[in-house]
């Protein structure tokens, strides 16, 4: 079978029909659902007879001739004039009658079907959704009704990181059929990356002769085995790169599909594989010590700007994406050369100097007729008022662009990042961290509502980010995306009030039965687990509401419910981001707890959470004391933790201690193993 058309052979379970009244109608099974649905009684059938009409060009009728070969749709001849009863009429219309680039509008009755848009990508849009409307007994009967529909965002994207691990252009052009099908309209293409470059440059040969290649299979073996790189024909070479002649063809197969692709190149940091290939572009001048471009030489801008003019001519988006994110920017502090920069541009920090070098690669790029679009952190050190953000570590960028007067995506990593386990983790494969459900992900509002009715203007649309740290094969990556990335689509598309859970779930379960059928791989939603069992119910102590004294502060990153997280009664779930458990970076936990007045207690217990790739780890030893007076404790317990910290799976203990005692206060210790950036999370401490 030939997986990468979704659309071919039966595609869709969609409308069930218990009778022709409107009253009885379920609705309709289309995602994302439409902004108007207004219902009538009766259908129409395909028949050999029927025949499509369009105005469009004969170019463009061509190609909506070669796209829809193969689907429900594909056998309907085109005539050359209009076809009255029994047709499928695809009208460009003027804005009088449908109003929006991507906008469209249908009419159904028993004679025909109308399709009407002022774009031909409204026309396409309209296509997508007569395709999943289509009935699934006999792929012929539509229902009667009336759609006017247009997206609520202009901006629906996937994000696909083919650095840490390499997918072919075949596997790029799956991901776009499945994504025009959900009406999505960007693809972000994560093409460098400190893992690989994936990208063929005609000036700078090496780096895909050489930065694109990798001597382990697995990423994690390279991480911990040097991070180096090794030439082309060398046998234990791994990875892969796109020659300038696939880019042009998967460019070309997204715009057939009204995909947009955004390609990203990462500066300043994120940058091993350009310094390994290219040491004299870092602050060292040696391979493998630095990971930042160096800001304070003129050959980073000459190989910046080079590849940057041979990406402009492969890539006609508006927008490039210049990465920007996770720069280290130390050696910029004791590199002359970067110091020299700073002083004669009246820099104050190294902040300045990474905003110094966004604001010259922006104007750059302004000058070749195109944009920027960033991560968040090309806020720090100050943005340039064109400059797009992509809010990544929360909301808070998002919203500081906007008022900034700045455009914004909003991507999240809470509710948009999909390499995050998305059910228990004891029965999915190895992720990143990170607990996103189907139902959280649809949750998310992209709007904040701190911001103006005018400040939500500049909110363009959302993004669903996939990172490949753990994500080594195509199947593996399908798993990841869906359906998670089908509530984003509908989220960036339907208005909010259409948007109902209970709906959207049940359509998503025909989506994942067609989504297989067509040969991807998407998460079984039908044996969805859910959430850790203790995390349903609260949990009655003697502790539930007594304050709570903290020896050392709680991230405000992962503050939960703050000081009442602990003796609220509410259990953590999978993941430590669920805003149920605390953390603590790189200190001892250590509260103390006011139960306000003597108390027989028989147990004092917490649980804690380990996942060694986020660096959150167990406790090295927990102390439980009990004192009276608050002056003087005597120790009840002394638990030694018994889990490695080198296990990579997720493993949750609970210490604790249980026995007989008086106590009015009740402190727990919990002591940080040691690691550098280690975490401790812990939900709830259990008094008995």
């Amino acid at each position: 079978m030939n997986t990468h058309n979704i659309f071919k052979s039966v595609l869709f379970s969609t409308l069930l029909l218990i009778g022709n009244s409107c009253s009885d109608r379920k609705g309709i099974d289309v995602i994302p659902m439409p902004r108007s649905v207004e219902y009538h009684s009766g259908n129409f059938t395909i028949s050999p007879e029927t025949k499509f009409y369009t105005n469009l060009s004969a170019e463009s009728r061509q190609a909506l001739t070669d796209y829809l070969e193969g689907t429900s749709l594909g056998s309907v001849p085109f005539a050359e004039s209009a076809t009255g009863n029994n047709g499928i009429e695809l009208n460009l219309c003027d804005s009088s009658i449908v109003t929006g680039n991507e906008a469209y509008r249908i009419e159904i009755d028993k004679k025909g079907v109308r399709l009407s848009a002022n774009t031909e990508t409204g026309i396409f849009y309209g296509l997508q959704t007569l395709l999943q409307l289509l009935n699934n007994g006999d792929n012929k009967t539509l229902p009667a009704l009336t759609i006017n529909d247009s997206p609520r965002f202009p901006y629906r994207g996937l994000h696909l990181d083919v650095s840490r691990h390499f997918f072919d252009k075949e596997f790029v052009k799956k991901q776009l059929n499945a994504m025009a099908y959900f009406k999505m309209n960007r693809l972000h293409w994560h093409l460098t990356d400190g893992a690989g470059w994936r990208i063929e440059i005609k000036k700078y040969p090496r780096l895909t002769s050489f930065a694109a290649w990798r001597p382990f299979d697995k990423l994690n073996d390279w991480w911990v085995g040097g991070r180096t790189f090794c030439e082309q024909d060398d046998p234990r070479a791994v990875g892969g790169y796109y020659t300038q002649d696939d880019i042009r063809e998967v460019v070309a197969y997204a715009a057939e599909r009204h995909i947009t692709i955004i390609p990203e190149i990462e500066m300043p940091g994120h940058s091993e594989e350009v310094l390994a290939t290219y040491p004299e572009l870092s602050c060292s001048g040696k391979p493998y010590v630095n990971a930042d471009f160096c800001i304070g030489t003129e050959k980073t801008f000459e190989f910046l700007e080079n590849v940057l003019l041979e990406v402009i001519d492969l890539f006609p988006s508006e927008y490039i994406h210049i990465g920007g994110d996770e720069a280290s920017k130390s050696s910029w502090k004791t590199c002359p050369r970067c110091q020299k920069r700073m002083a004669d541009e009246h820099l104050n920090s190294v902040d300045e100097l990474q905003s110094y070098m966004i604001h010259r690669i922006e104007k750059f790029l302004n000058d070749h007729g195109r944009k920027i679009i960033g991560w968040d952190e090309i806020i720090e050190g100050g943005l340039s008022p064109t400059a797009t953000v992509m809010s990544w570590r929360g909301e808070e960028g998002g919203i500081k662009a906007v008022k900034a007067g700045n455009q914004a995506i909003m991507t999240p990593g809470k509710y948009c990042y999909l390499d995050a386990f998305q059910d228990a983790p004891n029965t999915q494969p190895m992720a990143i961290g990170g607990y996103l459900t189907l139902e959280k992900v649809y949750s998310f509002e992209p709007v904040p509502d701190s911001l103006s009715t005018k400040e939500a203007e500049l909110i363009l649309g959302v993004q669903g980010n996939v990172w490949t740290e753990h994500i080594p094969t195509p199947e593996h990556y399908e798993y990841m995306i869906y359906p998670r990335i089908l509530a984003l689509a509908e989220i960036g598309w339907s208005p909010s009030e259409v948007k109902k859970w209970d709906n959207f779930h049940t359509r998503a379960l025909q989506a994942v039965n067609i989504l297989r059928e067509q040969g991807y791989n998407p998460f079984p939603l039908e044996k969805e687990i859910g959430d850790k069992p203790e995390s349903y119910q609260k949990v009655n102590h003697l502790a539930i509401g007594k304050k709570v004294t903290y020896a050392n502060p709680y991230s405000n990153h992962y503050a939960a419910q703050g000081e009442k997280t602990l003796v609220d009664g509410v259990r953590g779930g999978w993941m430590y981001n669920d805003d149920r458990w605390q953390g603590f970076i790189d200190c001892d936990f250590d509260v103390t707890i006011d139960l306000g007045k003597e108390t027989d207690i028989k147990q004092v217990c917490a649980e804690f959470i380990q996942l060694k790739g986020p660096y959150v780890w167990l406790p090295k030893q927990v102390i439980i004391s009990s004192s009276v007076d608050g002056e003087h404790y005597d120790t009840l317990a002394t638990v030694d933790n018994d889990i490695s910290p080198d296990i990579e799976t997720l493993q949750f203990k609970e210490f604790g201690w249980e026995g007989n005692a008086k106590a009015r206060y009740i402190r727990y210790k919990a002591l940080s193993n040691g690691i550098t950036g280690g975490w401790l999370f812990t939900d709830e401490i259990r008094i008995k």
